[in-house]
Order: C-alpha cells, then sequence, then structure tokens
C-alpha cells in the first residue's frame, strides 16, 4: 500500500525503469564499472559508459547482461540496486514492488537468476513478465478478449484466436 510500484525492463543495451504514477524515470546503458581486483562496483548507467575504453588497468567496464539474460549475477544484482535505489530513493521505508520485463524464449533457470536478483536488490516482491505481453499491454492491445481472425471462405469457417491466452 504504501511502497512504490516499479518497472524495470533489463536490456542489453539500455534499462529501461518505470516508477508507478510518474511514468519512465531512468533511461540510462546497462553498462556497470568494476575494479578487477574485488569486483567492487565503481560506476552504473552512464558514468559506466563513459569509461568505455578509457579506464585505467584496474577498472573494467562491462555489460552484464548478454542476448537479454544475465551473464554475471553479481553485478546485475548491484546494477538493480543502484536502479531500484535512484528511481524510489536510497532513504526509503517501504521496499517496492518490482516487475521486470524478460525475453520470451528464457529458459527457468534464467527466469529464476532474474527473479534472485531482483529479491537481492531490495524488492519487497518480483514479478517477471514476457517482454511481448508488457508490449501488448503498452501497446494498448486487448490481450484477454478474442479477436476476430478472418479466414478465406472457401477454406475454413472464421476462427476466434484469444492472444496471450493462460499467461494471465
Amino acid at each position: 500500500m504504501f511502497s512504490k510500484r516499479v518497472g524495470i525492463d533489463l536490456g542489453t543495451a539500455n534499462t529501461l525503469v518505470y516508477l508507478g504514477g510518474e511514468g519512465i524515470v531512468i533511461n540510462e546503458p546497462t553498462v556497470v564499472a568494476v575494479t578487477a581486483e574485488e569486483n567492487r562496483v565503481v560506476a552504473v548507467g552512464k558514468e559506466a559508459k563513459e569509461m568505455l575504453g578509457r579506464t585505467p588497468g584496474n577498472i573494467v567496464a562491462m555489460r552484464p547482461l548478454r542476448d537479454g539474460v544475465i551473464a554475471d549475477y553479481t553485478i546485475t544484482e548491484a546494477m538493480l540496486s543502484y536502479f531500484i535505489d535512484k528511481a524510489c530513493g536510497s532513504s526509503r521505508l517501504f521496499k517496492p514492488e518490482v516487475m521486470v520485463c524478460i525475453p520470451s524464449g528464457v529458459t527457468q533457470v534464467e527466469r529464476r537468476a532474474v527473479l534472485d536478483a531482483t529479491m537481492a536488490a531490495g524488492a519487497k516482491i518480483a514479478y517477471l513478465i514476457d517482454e511481448p505481453l508488457a508490449a501488448a499491454i503498452g501497446a494498448k492491445i486487448p490481450i484477454t478478449k478474442p479477436i476476430f481472425v478472418p479466414q478465406m471462405p472457401y477454406l475454413l469457417p472464421p476462427k476466434y484466436f484469444v492472444p496471450f491466452a493462460g499467461i494471465i
């Protein structure tokens, strides 16, 4: 009730963060700069992207996601924590509810990794939503109503198609 609702689109190139009632509040590159020895996060987002190719030998700028899924769990967790803190404020009384978009073809192990990383980053509860479903909802396509699909009259009688049936 008092917690904020956050939507995160973890993209390979950019990460978008939506805050309920405010809209998109963060649109930053999915890049994290870490120290080579301790694997400690130095910068995230735009600051880290500016470090790409310009860092000293002890700092490595990297992309923690590959093809929309987590490639480095600990770095992704730190990045999610940074984005949640930046969107909701670091001094909050209630943890936010977070919904994360994931590609539709990911495995159950990859889904679990995103869910665990989101919870470890400071979410009260985390939800996963497939990117095509999130795009349909964002485009205001009625996902629960059947859509008439015309057929050629000499082939088959008309059919009805329910998009995304069984997902919700």
